[in-house]
């Protein structure tokens, strides 16, 4: 019987064999990446807000403590969003008349509150709640970064599971006296593992790596 094929053939396969595999791999290295980047993630992705408000300038020009605004961060789950009632205490003489602030003006007015976006935005699969964390020496950069240094906010870190399990598994290496949590730029007076084992006994933090933990 005549050979109908050529033996280059036998080569050809195996090439278009082993380079299907190569690409079917290079394909899952793609999503992975793509899952974990910013475009999916929204790490350092700036939002634009209704108004134009600068971390930057109130908290790291103006020293502003975050608490000010966030007034509910110590005692509730959520930080809080200020009232446009807290962004006049200031602006009723500063820049009482600038164009830029007429939405908190106008908002002041009618008490229709400003429709901020959201920059920190967990599924609703997740629960977080911010005074345990302040409570246990979690500081506000930690999670939201050098805010004082953002003229327009944007998420600091990628907020996946690991990031935050990488937190509970080893709190040492994170967490700070309770006066420092909005400290900006916080350096530890010492080792940071020395210390932080310290406050891991003085404020009974827990190694929580259960799934009900963070998922109710």
């Amino acid at each position: 019987m005549p050979q109908i094929f050529h033996h280059s053939t036998n080569a050809l396969a195996k090439i278009t064999i082993y380079g299907a595999v190569f690409i079917i791999i290079a394909l899952l290295w793609v999503a992975v990446e793509l899952n974990r980047s910013g475009w999916n993630t929204g790490q350092w992705v700036e939002r634009q807000q209704p108004v134009q408000f600068s971390h930057k300038h109130h908290v790291g020009d103006d020293g502003i403590d975050c608490r000010y605004c966030h007034t509910s961060v110590e005692t509730s789950a959520s930080a809080g969003l200020p009232p446009t009632s807290t962004c006049m205490n200031c602006h009723k003489q500063i820049w009482a008349d600038s164009p830029y602030l007429e939405p908190v003006r106008a908002s002041f007015r009618s008490g229709k509150p400003l429709e901020w976006i959201r920059v920190h935005d967990l599924p609703d699969y997740v629960y977080f709640n911010h005074s345990i964390h302040v409570k246990k020496g979690v500081g506000c950069e930690t999670c939201h970064g050098r805010v004082d240094k953002m003229s327009l906010m944007a998420q600091h870190a990628n907020l996946e599971m690991r990031w935050c399990l990488d937190c509970h598994r080893h709190p040492e290496q994170y967490v700070r006296p309770r006066k420092y949590v909005t400290t900006m730029g916080y350096v530890p007076d010492g080792d940071q593992v020395e210390i932080g084992n310290k406050l891991v006994q003085e404020y009974h933090i827990q190694k929580l790596e259960t799934c009900w933990t963070c998922h109710r």
